[in-house]
C-alpha cells in the first residue's frame, strides 16, 4: 500500500470515528421513545470504536477483525430490534426470521473463535493459510446474510412508511456490499485487498451522515440533494480528481524523467497550481460549471424555491445603503439568467419605453435607445420575451428594435406587465456562458417579470398619492391666500386710479397705468383661477396667430430683459389664454436663466403638422438627469422659494391642445425649449396630407 493510500485510509478511519461517536452521543441524548433507540447508540458507538481502533493499528492488528464482527453484531441487533417492533404491530410470528438472525450470529461468533486461531499460528504453516480462508469466507458469508436480512426488513416494512428506515437501511446495505466486495476479492487475491481496506474509512466517513439524515422523523421523505450542495459535492470532487492526476503525473515523472524528475515535478505543480488560481475565479467558468450541472443532474434548469427567494430578498433589501428600487429589480431579474447588467425602460406618456435606470450596464448607451409605442402595444398585447438572437420566422412573432440587434449585450427583453398593462421592460445582458433561450427561461422570467411589475407599478401609485397629497396641501394652502390677494387687488386698482389723477409727468403716468393695469388684470385672472366658485371651463382650440402671442408676452416683459422675436409660423389650433400662459412660463425660466447682457431670442417656424416656437437662452443649462428627473417634476424647483409647478404646468397645458414641449439644453452653454402645436387644419389641410 502506498504512503498516500495509507494515510487517507488511517484518517478516512479517524473522520469516522468522530462522526459516529458524535451521532451515538446523539441517539443516547434524544428524549424519544421506542426499543431501538439504545441498540441504534450502542451500535453507531461500537463502530465509531472500531474506525477509531483502525486508525491507530491499522487492518494487521489482532483485534480488527474482532472489533468488526462486534460492529456487525451491534447493527444486527438493532436489524432484529426494528422487525421486533414491524412484526408486533402487524401480529406476524418472528420464529422463521430469527433463526436467520440467530444463523447470522452463530457465523459471526465461528469468525470470531477462527481469527483468534489463526493470528497465534505461524504465518507459513498450512493451517495458518486454511484458517484465513475461511475467516475470510466466514466475512463473506457474513456480509451476504446481512444484506438478505436488509432486504427482508425493508421489504416486510409498512410502504408508507418506509421513508422513515430508507436512509439508515440503505447505509448499512451499503456497508455490507462494500465488506462483500472487498472480502471477495481477498478471497482470490489477499495482496490486492490492501487499497479496498484503507478506502473503506471514507467510505464509512460518507455513510455517517446518511444515517444521522435517517434518525431524523421523516427526514428520508423530505430530503432532496440541493443545488447548491451538489455543485459543491462536485466541485470537491473535480478538486480531488484533481489532486489524483497530479499525484499520477508525479509518478509517471518519476519513471520517466530518472535524474530530472525533481526539476520536472516543480515545474508541472507551478504549472498546475497557477492554472488553477487563474482558472477557479474565472466567472465565465463557474457559469459553465453550473450550467453543466444543472443540465446532467437535474430535471430543471433551476430552483424555483431558491431563486424566489433570492428574488425578493433583492428588491425588498432594507437600509439606507440599498439601491434605488429601479436598479434593485433590473438586478432581481438579471440575476436569474446570471446576466451581468441589465437596463430598466418604464412606459413614458407617449407609450414608448424610455430608459429609466440601470444596474450594472458598462458603457455609453445608443442613441434613440427606445421601444416605439407600437411596439410596445405589440408585447403588451402578447406578453411575449423578446429573444434578440432569434429573429422572427412567423408573422406573429415581434422583433427587437434595432439599436438591441446591433447592441451585442443585448440578450433578451423581458416585458413587465401588471394586470395586462405594460409598466415597462428588463433588457437582460448576455450571460458569461451564451446560450439560447428556452421554454423554462421564458416562464421563469415572465413570472418574474410580472412580480417585478408590482413592485414598480406600487411605487409608482404611491409616487401619485404623494403628489396628490402634495397637490391637495398647495389648493389648500393657497385657499387662504385668495382673501390677502382680493385686498392686494383693491390696493392696486386704488393706485392705478390715483396715479391717473396726481401724476405729473405724461410719460411715467402713461407707463405706470399700463403696467398697473396689466397687473391688475393679471390678478383678477389669477383670483378667478383659484377661486373655488369658479366653474369655468378653458376655450375650445380655435385657429390663432402664434407671433401675436409671443409679441404681446414680449411686449409686457421687454422692459425686464431684452427679447427678440425672429421667424414666421402659420395659425395654429390652440386656446390663446393657454398658449399665453405657456410662453410666459417659458420665457421668463429663460430671463431668469440668462446674464442681464445675454437676450433671449422667441423663434416661430413650422415642421409638418406643427408649428414651432422655440425659446432660446444662452444661461446656466441643465443636465440631461435633471431634465430626465426634475424638470417637469412637480414641486421639484432648483429656484430659491419656487413651487415647481411651472415647468409641469406648461406641459400639461401644452399636452391638453394636442401639443407638446421639447427641451434641449447643456450644462454653460443655455437651453432651448420648443413648443409644438398643431396646425389650423382649414389652412394647412392640403399641406398636411
Amino acid at each position: 500500500m502506498s504512503g498516500l493510500l495509507q494515510f487517507v485510509g488511517d484518517w478516512g478511519h479517524a473522520l469516522a470515528a468522530v462522526l459516529f461517536a458524535a451521532l451515538g452521543i446523539f441517539a443516547l441524548r434524544r428524549r424519544e421513545e421506542g426499543a431501538e433507540q439504545r441498540p441504534l447508540a450502542v451500535a453507531l458507538l461500537l463502530t465509531s470504536c472500531w474506525s477509531l481502533y483502525v486508525s491507530f493499528g491499522g487492518v494487521d492488528k489482532p483485534l480488527t477483525g474482532i472489533g468488526e464482527n462486534i460492529r456487525n453484531a451491534a447493527w444486527l441487533l438493532l436489524l432484529f430490534a426494528l422487525l421486533r417492533r414491524n412484526g408486533a404491530a402487524r401480529g406476524e410470528s418472528l420464529l422463521a426470521i430469527g433463526s436467520v438472525y440467530a444463523a447470522v450470529a452463530g457465523i459471526i461468533l465461528l469468525q470470531t473463535f477462527t481469527d483468534l486461531i489463526w493470528r497465534q499460528l505461524p504465518t507459513s504453516s498450512d493451517l495458518h493459510r486454511a484458517l484465513l480462508h475461511a475467516s475470510l469466507v466466514l466475512h463473506l458469508m457474513t456480509a451476504i446474510g446481512s444484506l438478505m436480512l436488509v432486504h427482508h426488513l425493508y421489504v416486510s416494512w409498512p410502504v408508507r412508511e418506509r421513508q422513515r428506515v430508507a436512509l439508515l437501511l440503505g447505509a448499512l446495505a451499503a456497508m455490507w456490499t462494500y465488506d462483500l466486495n472487498l472480502y471477495a476479492i481477498a478471497a482470490f487475491a489477499v495482496d490486492r485487498a490492501s487499497d479496498l481496506y484503507a478506502l473503506r474509512g471514507p467510505m464509512m466517513a460518507l455513510l455517517a451522515p446518511v444515517i444521522g439524515a435517517g434518525m431524523r422523523a421523516d427526514m428520508a421523505g423530505r430530503l432532496q440533494l440541493s443545488r447548491a450542495l451538489t455543485f459543491q459535492s462536485l466541485s470537491l470532487a473535480a478538486i480531488a480528481l484533481y489532486v489524483a492526476v497530479l499525484a499520477a503525473t508525479a509518478v509517471l515523472v518519476e519513471l520517466v524523467a530518472g535524474p530530472y524528475a525533481r526539476l520536472v515535478e516543480i515545474g508541472c505543480v507551478f504549472f498546475l497550481a497557477v492554472s488553477a488560481l487563474v482558472l477557479l475565479p474565472s466567472r465565465r467558468l463557474r457559469a459553465l460549471w453550473k450550467v453543466q450541472v444543472a443540465k446532467h443532474f437535474f430535471q430543471h434548469r433551476y430552483d424555483y424555491r431558491t431563486e424566489w427567494m433570492r428574488f425578493g430578498d433583492t428588491i425588498g433589501r432594507p437600509g439606507d445603503n440599498a439601491l434605488p428600487l429601479g436598479e434593485r429589480v433590473a438586478k432581481a431579474v438579471a440575476d436569474i439568467t446570471d446576466s451581468p447588467a441589465a437596463l430598466l425602460m418604464l412606459r413614458a406618456e407617449d407609450g414608448a419605453l424610455a430608459f429609466e435606470t440601470h444596474w450594472n450596464w458598462q458603457g455609453d448607451r445608443p442613441d434613440g435607445a427606445v421601444v416605439p409605442a407600437p411596439l410596445a402595444a405589440l408585447i403588451e398585447q402578447s406578453g411575449w420575451i423578446i429573444d434578440i438572437d432569434r429573429p422572427p420566422n412567423g408573422a406573429g412573432e415581434i422583433s427587437a428594435p434595432g439599436w438591441m440587434s446591433l447592441d451585442r449585450r443585448a440578450w433578451a427583453l423581458v416585458p413587465l406587465i401588471h394586470f395586462g398593462r405594460l409598466i415597462g421592460a428588463i433588457l437582460l445582458a448576455r450571460p458569461p456562458i451564451d446560450r439560447r433561450l428556452d421554454w423554462e427561461d421564458f416562464d421563469m422570467l415572465r413570472a418574474a417579470g410580472r412580480q417585478a411589475a408590482s413592485y414598480l407599478s406600487e411605487a409608482q401609485g404611491q409616487q401619485a398619492l404623494d403628489d396628490a397629497q402634495r397637490f391637495e396641501e398647495f389648493n389648500r394652502r393657497f385657499a387662504f391666500i385668495i382673501h390677502d390677494v382680493k385686498n392686494l387687488v383693491s390696493q392696486l386698482s386704488l393706485l392705478a386710479r390715483n396715479a391717473e389723477r396726481h401724476a405729473d409727468n405724461p410719460d411715467f403716468r402713461a407707463d405706470m397705468m399700463l403696467t398697473l393695469k396689466e397687473s391688475v388684470g393679471k390678478m383678477n385672472d389669477m383670483l378667478a383661477r383659484l377661486s373655488q366658485h369658479n366653474k369655468g371651463r378653458a376655450e375650445e382650440p380655435r385657429p390663432m396667430a402664434l407671433r401675436d402671442v409671443a409679441e404681446q408676452v414680449t411686449r409686457t416683459r421687454s422692459r425686464q430683459h431684452a427679447i427678440a422675436v425672429t421667424g414666421h409660423a402659420p395659425p395654429v389650433l390652440a386656446d390663446p389664454a393657454r398658449v399665453e400662459q405657456i410662453v410666459t412660463h417659458l420665457l421668463q425660466n429663460a430671463i431668469d436663466a440668462s446674464n442681464p447682457d445675454s437676450p433671449v431670442e422667441l423663434r416661430l417656424s413650422a415642421d409638418g403638422t406643427d408649428a414651432l416656437l422655440e425659446v432660446i437662452d444662452r444661461g446656466r443649462g441643465m443636465t440631461a438627469e435633471f431634465i430626465r428627473r426634475e424638470l417637469f417634476k412637480p414641486f421639484s424647483s432648483s429656484k430659491a422659494g419656487g413651487f415647481g409647478i411651472g415647468a409641469y404646468e406648461a406641459r400639461a397645458l401644452a399636452q391638453a391642445m394636442g401639443g407638446r414641449i421639447d427641451v434641449e439644453s447643456k450644462p454653460g452653454a443655455g437651453s432651448r425649449f420648443t413648443l409644438r402645436l398643431p396646425l389650423a387644419l382649414g389652412d394647412f389641410r392640403g399641406k398636411a396630407a
